[in-house]
C-alpha cells in the first residue's frame, strides 16, 4: 500500500484506539503501539512517548508516516495524547487491561453490558450501583472505586511529571509519598520534589518550577537553593558551612546577586532562632558563631556532646573486678594470652565509663574485646553489641559468639524517623559494645546516645584513619580529637598478623609510606602495573573472571569484590559494572531482563542496597543475588542469605544497583575473600591516604591494586582527608 500523500510543512493527524501496547518504557515513556484508526480496520505501527497507556484508549498523534527498512509503514508521533475510551468496545478493553483491581475482562464485559457508556461515571459518582452487576459485592465495589480513583490521579500525576521529563517509576513514588494531594503540592511549591522523593535532585525540581513561572529571584526559589546549598554539604559529609561559603555556593548555583541570597539566609536564620509551631514544617536554618547548619545537624552535634558529658560525669558501676586476676582468668578461658598493650586496654575498659578502642588491622581489637567480655558475662553484666551494618553485626557475631545486630535494629528504627528507643524509653542493658564506629554518622550517634539507660558503660572500637562515615559528620575523629573521651590508639602489630602482606602494606600505607610492591611468592598482596585506564579494566575484568577463579578457586561473583574511588568515568562502578556483568552474565535468550533507572538487571547479577527499607528489612549496603524476574506482574526478587528473599516492584528498583563492583565508600564495614582495586591518576580528584587505606583492609585473603604506581605514591602522600565542616569537638571541648 502506498504511504498517503503528505504535505512537508504540516504534520499528519492520527485518531484511533490501542489495540495492543506492543513496547513500553516506563522511565524515558517510549513506547510502540497498535492503533486501529478511526473508521478504519486495518492496525498501524505508532512510534512516540508517554507516561502510560492502557489499551483500548483513545490516542490522538500529531507526526509523520514514514516507511521503515524492516518493520514497514509506522506512524512516527511528536505529539501523543491519550484520553479514556469513548466506546463500548474501547471501554470493555480499557476496563480488562488489569488496570483496575478487582476488574478482569470478564467483570469488564459484564459492567460494560449492564452499564454501557456511563460505566465511568457511575464507578466514580454512583458506585453503589456496581452491586447490581452479578458478583460484585460491597468489598469488590470499594476496592474497584478506591483504585479507579488512584488510577485517574496517578495518570494526572505522570502526564504533568512526564511534561517535565520525570519517568513513571519515580511519578509513582510522588504519588506514593503526596497521595492524591499531589498535583497541588506540586503546584504550589515544585521544590518540595527536591527534599522530599528520593532520585529528583534540586535542579529537576528547579526546571519544573522556572517553566511554571516561578521568577529566578523569588524567596521560594532562593530559600529552595540555599537548602539544597547545605542539603548537598550533608550529603557529602558536612555538617554545616562557614556563612561565606554557603553564600558564595549559593550564588553560583542560583546565578542571583549575593545581597539576594543573605536576604533570604537571613530569613531562614530567623525562622531557626523562633520557637517552631506544632506542626510546622517551614524551612528554616540556624547559625552558630559563623557556621551555618540545618536544624536537625545541628541539633544531632549537641544532644551527643550532652550525652557524652552526662556519661563522663558518672564513675563506672561494674561489680567488684580485680583485674589482676580477672584478666589471667579469661586469657585461659579464651586460649589467648594478652600483650601489655592489650592488658592495659582491658584494665582502661573496667575503669571508665566510656572508652573508645582505636586502631588498625592486625593489632589485636578483637582479642581485647573477646577477653573483656568473657569477664564482663562471668560477672553477669548485660552486654549489648551493635554495629552501623548488616556486614558488620554478623562479623561481630562470628568473632565473639555473642548476638550482634545493628544499629538500627537495636534502637528499633520503624521507618519516616521513627525510633522504638530514644531518651523516653531507653535500651536495656549494661554495657553496649558498638564496633566499626568510624562509620557513624552525627544524627544515628545521637540518637543512639539519647537511647542509652541510666547507668550505660559505652565501648565503641573503630579505625580512626579508615574513611569517615558517608553520612554527615565524622563522629569517631571528633571524639578522639576533642580529648575529653577516654581513649586507647593500639599500635602494635601481632605476629600471626605480621605474617600477612595484606596488613603490613595497610600499616605502611597508613603511615605515608610506598608498600613493597615487588611480587613475592605466596603472597596475599600484590600489584600489577598498567598505567592506562583501558588496560586497567581490561586487566580488571580478565582477573575477576578467568585468572583468580582458575588460581585461588574464588567464585567470581561471590568472592571477588572489586573496589574503586569513584563512580564515573571509565574506572568507575558504572562502567566497571558493566563490563564485569558482560562478562560474568551477559544476555542470553532465557534469562529474563529488566531495565530500570539506566541500569539493566538480569537473573543471576550481584546487587547492592542503596537505602535502608525497613519495611523490607534490607540495609545500605546489604549485597544479594538476583534469583528472579516475573513478568507479570513485573516484579524482581533478591535473594540476601540463605533465607531472606526480597520481593521488589519496578517503582523501587532505585534502591538497587549492580554490585559486581563498588565504591571504596560503599565497601566500609565489609569483608570480602579478596579485593580487586583500580588505582590511577583518572580518580586524582578523590585519591588520598585513607582511601586505599580503607580498600586494601576491606579483604581477608587476598588484595590485587591494579594501574599506575603514581597514583599509588600520590594517593599516600594526599592524607587530607577531605576535611568535613563540623563543630563536634568544640562542643566537647567547650563547658
Amino acid at each position: 500500500m502506498p504511504l498517503p500523500p503528505a504535505d512537508p510543512s504540516k504534520p499528519d493527524v492520527l485518531r484511533g484506539i490501542v489495540e495492543r501496547v506492543t513496547f513500553h518504557n516506563e522511565e524515558s515513556g517510549y513506547c510502540i503501539l497498535k492503533v486501529t484508526p478511526d473508521k478504519k480496520r486495518d492496525v498501524v505501527t505508532v512510534i512516540g512517548k508517554a507516561p502510560r497507556v492502557v489499551t483500548g484508549e483513545r490516542v490522538q498523534a500529531i507526526g509523520r508516516w514514514e516507511q521503515d527498512a524492516v518493520h514497514g509503514k509506522q506512524f512516527r508521533t511528536e505529539s501523543l495524547q491519550l484520553s479514556p475510551p469513548d466506546s463500548a468496545e474501547g471501554m470493555e478493553r480499557y476496563l480488562g487491561s488489569g488496570l483496575i483491581e478487582g476488574i478482569g475482562p470478564a467483570y469488564a464485559k459484564r459492567l460494560i453490558d449492564k452499564f454501557g457508556a456511563k460505566v465511568f461515571d457511575i464507578i466514580e459518582n454512583e458506585s453503589a450501583r456496581l452491586e447490581t452487576v452479578e458478583g460484585i459485592g460491597k468489598k469488590r465495589r470499594t476496592e474497584i472505586r478506591e483504585s479507579w480513583v488512584k488510577q485517574k490521579t496517578l495518570h494526572a500525576i505522570m502526564v504533568y511529571l512526564h511534561q517535565h521529563g520525570i519517568g513513571t517509576a519515580r511519578a509513582l513514588r510522588i504519588y506514593k509519598t503526596y497521595g492524591e494531594d499531589a498535583l497541588e503540592i506540586l503546584r504550589a511549591n515544585p521544590y518540595r520534589l527536591a527534599a522530599d522523593i528520593r532520585g529528583i535532585g534540586f535542579r529537576t525540581a528547579d526546571d519544573i518550577a522556572i517553566k511554571m513561572g516561578i521568577a529566578a529571584d523569588s524567596a521560594e526559589r532562593v530559600q529552595a537553593g540555599l537548602m539544597h546549598s547545605l542539603e548537598e554539604a550533608s550529603g557529602v559529609g558536612h555538617c554545616c558551612l562557614p556563612r561565606a561559603k554557603l553564600i558564595e555556593h549559593a550564588t553560583k548555583l542560583l546565578n542571583v546577586s549575593a545581597d539576594r541570597v543573605v536576604a533570604e539566609l537571613d530569613v531562614l536564620i530567623s525562622r531557626g532562632d523562633a520557637p517552631a509551631l506544632e506542626g510546622e514544617r517551614e524551612a528554616c536554618l540556624v547559625q552558630h558563631e559563623d557556621f551555618v547548619f540545618l536544624p536537625w545537624l545541628r541539633a544531632a552535634e549537641q544532644s551527643i556532646a550532652r550525652s557524652l558529658k552526662s556519661l563522663l560525669n558518672a564513675p563506672p558501676s561494674y561489680p567488684d573486678i580485680d583485674s589482676a586476676k580477672a584478666i589471667p582468668w579469661a586469657e585461659q578461658q579464651t586460649g589467648k594470652t594478652l600483650a601489655d598493650s592489650q592488658r592495659r586496654c582491658v584494665e582502661a575498659a573496667l575503669k571508665n565509663r566510656v572508652l573508645i578502642i582505636t586502631g588498625g588491622p592486625g593489632v589485636g581489637k578483637t582479642t581485647i574485646l573477646n577477653t573483656l567480655l568473657t569477664i564482663l558475662k562471668a560477672k553477669e553484666v548485660r552486654l549489648s553489641l551493635a554495629a552501623p551494618t548488616g556486614r558488620a553485626a554478623k562479623r561481630m557475631s562470628e568473632s565473639t559468639g555473642l548476638t550482634a545486630m545493628t544499629l538500627h535494629r537495636l534502637l528499633e528504627y520503624q521507618g519516616e524517623g521513627q525510633w522504638g528507643r530514644h531518651r523516653g524509653k531507653p535500651l536495656v542493658g549494661d554495657l553496649f559494645v558498638i564496633d566499626e564506629c568510624s562509620m557513624i554518622d552525627a544524627p544515628l550517634m545521637s540518637q543512639f546516645l539519647a537511647a542509652l539507660p541510666l547507668g550505660a558503660h559505652l565501648l565503641l572500637v573503630g579505625d580512626a584513619d579508615q574513611l569517615p562515615s558517608v553520612g554527615p559528620g565524622m563522629v569517631l575523629g571528633d571524639l578522639i580529637a576533642s580529648g575529653t573521651v577516654p581513649c586507647v590508639r593500639l599500635t602494635e602489630i601481632f605476629r600471626q598478623a605480621a605474617d600477612s602482606r595484606i596488613i603490613l602494606s595497610a600499616h605502611d600505607i597508613n603511615a605515608g609510606r610506598i608498600p613493597d610492591l615487588k611480587p613475592h611468592r605466596d603472597s596475599d598482596f600484590f600489584f600489577l602495573e598498567h598505567p592506562e585506564p583501558e588496560a586497567i579494566a581490561h586487566t580488571i575484568v580478565d582477573l575477576v573472571r578467568t585468572r583468580l577463579p582458575a588460581k585461588y578457586g574464588f567464585n567470581a561473583a561471590a568472592d571477588i569484590q572489586v573496589l574503586t574511588p569513584m563512580n564515573r568515568n571509565s574506572l568507575g562502578t558504572h562502567a566497571l559494572n558493566h563490563a564485569l556483568q558482560s562478562a560474568l552474565n551477559p544476555p542470553n535468550e532465557t534469562k529474563l531482563e529488566l531495565d530500570r533507572f539506566g541500569i539493566t538487571f538480569r537473573v543471576g547479577d550481584k546487587i547492592i542496597q542503596t537505602a535502608n527499607n525497613y519495611d523490607k528489612e534490607v540495609f545500605n549496603g546489604d549485597i544479594g543475588f538476583i534469583n528472579a524476574i516475573e513478568p507479570d506482574p513485573l516484579k524482581l526478587r533478591v535473594r540476601f542469605d540463605a533465607n531472606r528473599v526480597v520481593e521488589y516492584e519496578p517503582g523501587e528498583l532505585d534502591e538497587l544497583q549492580l554490585a559486581y563492583a563498588l565504591t571504596i565508600h560503599k565497601s566500609q564495614g565489609s569483608e570480602f575473600p579478596c579485593v580487586v582495586i583500580p588505582v590511577s591518576t583518572q580518580h586524582f580528584v578523590l585519591l588520598e591516604r585513607s582511601l586505599i587505606y580503607t580498600a586494601v583492609t576491606r579483604a581477608r585473603k587476598l588484595v590485587i591494586l591494579v594501574g599506575d604506581p603514581k597514583a599509588l605514591a600520590l594517593a599516600v602522600r594526599k592524607q587530607e582527608t577531605r576535611k568535613r565542616y563540623t563543630r563536634l569537638r568544640e562542643a566537647l571541648a567547650g563547658s
